[in-house]
C-alpha cells in the first residue's frame, strides 16, 4: 500500500508539472487551405510528451479524414507536426464545424495527458455499460454473444469487433433494454460477465463496467491494447494465408543518431497512421522524427525514428523482432478480406442477435464488425467470409437477403462479384462489384450478375 501511495504521489507531481509547462506553452494549431493545391494542411506545435503524436492522429482518424502526407519532428521538449489531409472523397476539409472542432480539440490543454486517457480502468459514464471481451475466435461466437445479451435484457448501442488469426477482441456498449440507461446493478453486471465468460472458452477475459463508471471509451485504442499478447507481442501472421504478403516492416539501427529506424511499406487504407502510431506508443516507444506519404498504386510509406521511453534505441534482436511482429499485426488485423455487408434498418430488441444468427446458419464467419444505433436506426457493418477465409458465394448472399427481410443492404468489396469481369463488362460500369445499394428483393441481382441498371452504384 505504501508503494502504491508513493507511485500515485509521483504521478500527481508529474501531472502538475506537465500542466505547468503546458500552461506556459499552450499548443498552437494552424489549419490552412491555401498552402496546398489538393489537401488541407494542419500544423500542430506543442510541448512534447509520450503520446503527443497519437493524441493528434487520433483526432484526425476519428473524423474519418485521410492523411495523404505527414511530417513530424521533436526538438528537445517541443513537438512539431504537419499533416496534409482530405476527406474520404479526396477533397479539402472546408466544413466550418469540422475545422472548428479540430482547432478547439487540439488546442485543449487536457487533450495531451496520456496518463489520464490511456489508462485501462473505469471512467464515468451514465449513458451505457461497456463490455470488453477477448479470447479465442471461432465461427458463430458473435452470434452467441449477441444472443446472451438479448436474453439478459441488454440493448447494444454500439460495438466493434476485430479478429486476427485465432484471436478476437470486442468492445460493446449496451444499455438496459427497458430503461434505456446504463446497467448499474453490480449483481447483474457480474451475471452478464459470467455468462459471456462461459462462451469464451479457454484463455479469455470479460470486463464490464456500468453505473458510475464504464471502461475506457475509445474503442479502437482499446482494441489494439486488447489484441496485444503479453507472452510475445501480437499474434504472429499466418504463414499459410493465401495471397502475397502486403506488409513489410524493417527495423534497423541508426547508431550515429542514437535512434532506431522503422520503415513500413504496405497497402494504403484509412486510419493506417493511427494503427501504427498507436502500437508504437503502447509499446513504450517515442517517435522523435518521421514522415508518411501515399505512394502510386495504392501503397503507403511510413518512416519513423524512435527511442524507448527510457532513452535507448532497440537493444537486441528479440526486441527488434517483437516490434516487427507487433506492427505487422496492427496493420493487418484491421484489413478484413471478404464480403463487406452493411445492414441499415429500424432498430429493435434482438435485431443484432437475429442478424448474426443468420450469418452463422449460413456458414459465415465474421472477420470484423462495426455496430451502431442512433435515433431508432441501426447501422451495422460486417466483414464476412466462409470459415476457410474464402469469398462468400452469390447463393449464400441471396439466402441472407431472404432471411434478413426488408432491411436495406449495402454490399461492397465482394471478391466474388469483383472477379466476374464479364459481368462488369456487360454492366458497362467500371468496378461494378465494388459498392452497391440493394433494397429488398433487388438483392437477387447478385445471382445472375445482371440488371445492374436497377441498382445505384457508387465508385
Amino acid at each position: 500500500m505504501a508503494l502504491m501511495a508513493v507511485a500515485a504521489a509521483r504521478m500527481d507531481d508529474h501531472d502538475e508539472y506537465a500542466k505547468l509547462v503546458r500552461g506556459m506553452n499552450p499548443p498552437r494549431v494552424v489549419i490552412d487551405n491555401d498552402a496546398s493545391d489538393d489537401a488541407t494542411v494542419i500544423r500542430v506545435d506543442s510541448v512534447n510528451s509520450h503520446g503527443t503524436l497519437l493524441a493528434v492522429v487520433q483526432v484526425i482518424a476519428d473524423l474519418n479524414l485521410v492523411i495523404r502526407k505527414a511530417y513530424f519532428s521533436s526538438d528537445g521538449s517541443w513537438f512539431m507536426d504537419v499533416f496534409n489531409v482530405t476527406d474520404r472523397d479526396g477533397n479539402k476539409v472546408v466544413d466550418a464545424p469540422t475545422i472548428s472542432y479540430i482547432q478547439k480539440t487540439l488546442e485543449a490543454d487536457d487533450w495531451y495527458y496520456p496518463e489520464a486517457r490511456n489508462t485501462v480502468g473505469i471512467v464515468p459514464s451514465e449513458e451505457y455499460t461497456s463490455i470488453e471481451l477477448t479470447g479465442t475466435d471461432r465461427p458463430g461466437l458473435l452470434s452467441e454473444v449477441c444472443a446472451v445479451l438479448a436474453v439478459m435484457g441488454c440493448a447494444v448501442q454500439s460495438a466493434e469487433l476485430w479478429t486476427h488469426n485465432t484471436r478476437v477482441a470486442a468492445v460493446v456498449h449496451v444499455t438496459d433494454a427497458e430503461s434505456g440507461g446504463a446497467i448499474e446493478d453490480a449483481g447483474r453486471i457480474a451475471d452478464i460477465s459470467a455468462r459471456l465468460g462461459n462462451l469464451l472458452r479457454g484463455q479469455s477475459d470479460v470486463r464490464a463496467g456500468g453505473g458510475a463508471g464504464s471502461l475506457a471509451q475509445h474503442k479502437e485504442r482499446r482494441l489494439h491494447q486488447m489484441m496485444f499478447d503479453d507472452r510475445g507481442g501480437h499474434a504472429a501472421p499466418d504463414a499459410d494465408a493465401a495471397g502475397p504478403a502486403r506488409t513489410e516492416v524493417s527495423v534497423t539501427a541508426c547508431a550515429e543518431r542514437g535512434y532506431t529506424a522503422v520503415v513500413v511499406r504496405c497497402r494504403d487504407r484509412p486510419k493506417l497512421l493511427f494503427d501504427t502510431v498507436c502500437t508504437i506508443t503502447d509499446m513504450e516507444y517515442v517517435v522523435h522524427h518521421g514522415t508518411v506519404s501515399a505512394e502510386p498504386g495504392g501503397g503507403a510509406y511510413q518512416e519513423y525514428y524512435i527511442r524507448h521511453v527510457d532513452g535507448h534505441a532497440v537493444r537486441c534482436e528479440a526486441e527488434r523482432q517483437r516490434l516487427v511482429r507487433c506492427l505487422e499485426a496492427a496493420i493487418e488485423r484491421r484489413t478484413a478480406e471478404g464480403l463487406e455487408l452493411e445492414v441499415r434498418t429500424g432498430d429493435r430488441a434482438g435485431l443484432l442477435s437475429d442478424i448474426t444468427r443468420i450469418f452463422r446458419e449460413n456458414g459465415l464467419t465474421i472477420r470484423r464488425a462495426e455496430i451502431s444505433s442512433s435515433g431508432g436506426e441501426a447501422v451495422d457493418t460486417f466483414y464476412l467470409s466462409d470459415p476457410q477465409g474464402h469469398p462468400v458465394e452469390a447463393k449464400t448472399i441471396e439466402a441472407i437477403r431472404a432471411q434478413v427481410g426488408e432491411a436495406t443492404l449495402r454490399v461492397k468489396n465482394n471478391p466474388f462479384a469483383a472477379g466476374d469481369d464479364a459481368a462488369r463488362k456487360d454492366a458497362g460500369v467500371a468496378g461494378a462489384g465494388t459498392t452497391a445499394f440493394i433494397f429488398g428483393n433487388l438483392f437477387k441481382f447478385y445471382r445472375p450478375f445482371q440488371s445492374f441498371s436497377l441498382v445505384k452504384l457508387y465508385s
